[in-house]
């Protein structure tokens, strides 16, 4: 027999058995993965900026969270006060690098979206000038008068940039259903005592509320801060309207901004979590 004779059925053998394709092998291979990871991304649709922004936490929450699994009321509410307390302390300045960072457009990295107006604003233009973005508490300072020094005025888990003008609107009231639309913030209405934020962030914000009403309980030198269910509470510590937050973190669930920003803050800044981005389902457990 030949060379050629016995060679031949040789090098078919080996491209039946793969042998002599790892190139496509491996092809196959990532766009199996690649595939895979699509179809488990969180937003259902199949985009490479979602797997960015993974549906579960990065850090270990069950972890994070032990002994607060199986709790309810007060028990839950005291046991996560423990868990997201004694967290790194920033400075009013170091807050507007921390949001640049937090809020950062994922479209255009040298921007920050805005939280009521949805819009992408150059990093470059903080201050307090019209045109300007601020940072917005959105649990209102002056509900606690809690001032800007290190401590609730300064946590950035409830800082986020606003348009200077639509901030200065929303002033200090407390949350509700209603009002009037505002015309620089389209979505956005107010009355006399209420501000209602724009659909995609009712969850958001209530989020934030029910986070600070449990990390400040008035055991460490800050204002006992808590919810109700009133507008127009003025300076009294005290934020609403509690039943219309639940509600709101029911309508607008917990997405991929929100995780990713929640991480950031975790592992760069504070080192503490929202625990409502994690489990949102505690609030109902905590405020029935």
């Amino acid at each position: 027999m030949t060379k050629k004779a016995w060679f031949l059925p040789l090098v078919c053998v080996l491209l039946i058995s793969g042998w002599l394709a790892p190139a496509a092998s491996a092809s196959a291979q990532t766009t199996l993965s690649l595939n895979d990871r699509l179809a488990s991304s969180p937003s259902g649709t199949g985009s490479l900026l979602s797997l960015a922004a993974p549906a579960a936490p990065y850090a270990d929450t069950d972890t994070y969270y032990e002994g607060a699994e199986g709790k309810t009321g007060d028990s839950l509410k005291s046991t996560l006060h423990r868990i997201i307390s004694g967290h790194t302390m920033l400075s009013y300045s170091e807050v507007w690098n921390a949001l640049k960072e937090t809020d950062e457009d994922p479209r255009n990295p040298n921007n920050v979206i805005l939280l009521y107006t949805n819009e992408s604003r150059s990093k470059n233009l903080n201050g307090g000038n019209v045109g300007d973005w601020n940072r917005e508490h959105v649990w209102a300072k002056s509900h606690g008068d809690f001032g800007t020094s290190k401590g609730p005025g300064t946590d950035i888990h409830h800082l986020r940039p606003a348009d200077v003008q639509v901030n200065s609107a929303r002033g200090n009231m407390d949350f509700d259903n209603g009002g009037t639309e505002y015309a620089k913030a389209p979505g956005n209405y107010y009355d006399g005592d209420s501000w209602e934020p724009r659909d995609d962030v009712k969850g958001d914000v209530a989020r934030m509320l029910f986070y600070m009403a449990v990390r400040y309980e008035g055991d460490d030198g800050y204002p006992d801060l808590e919810l109700n269910d009133k507008t127009g509470n003025g300076s009294a510590p005290y934020h609403g309207k509690q039943s219309v937050l639940l509600e709101w973190n029911k309508q607008d669930p917990v997405d991929d901004r929100e995780r990713k920003r929640n991480e950031i803050i975790y592992e760069k800044y504070q080192h503490n979590r929202n625990p409502f981005i994690d489990h949102p389902e505690w609030a109902d457990e905590i405020w029935p």
